[in-house]
C-alpha cells in the first residue's frame, strides 16, 4: 500500500468515526500583534488577515466562540480576487463569512439570522461584486439583520469587475 493510499485509509477512518472533514472543522486563527501592525509593504510580503478557519458561510457553525464581540465581513467570493487589498481594507480584524449566491444554490439567510441573532455581533460589512447575481447575498445579509431583531451597524461596500471601489 502506498503512503498516498494509508493517508485516503486514515482519511476514511476519521469520516467513519463521525468527525467529519478536518477541513470543516472550525478554529480562531491568532495573530500575533506585531503581524496586526505590520504592514505588508514595510515586511514585502502581503499578511492574511483571515482570523477564523473555515470561512464559507455554508461550512460556518452557527454558533462559536469568535462571533462574541465580532464585526462580520459578508463577502462574495469573487470580491477577493476582483479587489487586490480585500485583507487590508476589509478582512482585518473581522470574522470573514464568504459565499456566492449564483454557485451556492441556497438562500443564506436563514444562516445569517442564526448568526446574528445568535451572537453578539458589532457591525456587518458586506462586500459584494457590482454584477446582479450578488444582489441575492446582499438581500440575504439584509434580511438577516431585519430577522435578528438587533439594531446593529452595517454597510455595503460594492466592488467593480476591474477591482475598484464603486459604492460603500
Amino acid at each position: 500500500m502506498t503512503e498516498n493510499e494509508k493517508n485516503m485509509m486514515k482519511e476514511m477512518a476519521h469520516h467513519a468515526a463521525g468527525q467529519g472533514c478536518p477541513g470543516s472543522r472550525f478554529m480562531q486563527l491568532h495573530r500575533d500583534d506585531v503581524q496586526e501592525e505590520t504592514s505588508p509593504v514595510s515586511s514585502g510580503r502581503a499578511v492574511s488577515r483571515l482570523n477564523q478557519w473555515p470561512c464559507q458561510i455554508k461550512l460556518l457553525p452557527t454558533n462559536a466562540p469568535f462571533y462574541d464581540g465580532a464585526k462580520l465581513l459578508i463577502a462574495a467570493d469573487c470580491t477577493a480576487y476582483a479587489y487586490a487589498n480585500m485583507h487590508e481594507d476589509f478582512m482585518k480584524g473581522r470574522i470573514t463569512l464568504i459565499g456566492c449566491p449564483k454557485l451556492d444554490d441556497i438562500d443564506y439567510t436563514e444562516k445569517l439570522t442564526e448568526i446574528i441573532a445568535g451572537n453578539n455581533i458589532r457591525s456587518v460589512t458586506i462586500v459584494r461584486m457590482e454584477v446582479p447575481c450578488c444582489g441575492g447575498l446582499q438581500r440575504a445579509a439584509e434580511n438577516a439583520l431585519k430577522n435578528s431583531g438587533k439594531f446593529i451597524p452595517w454597510q455595503v461596500v460594492t466592488i467593480s469587475r476591474d477591482g475598484r471601489v464603486l459604492e460603500e
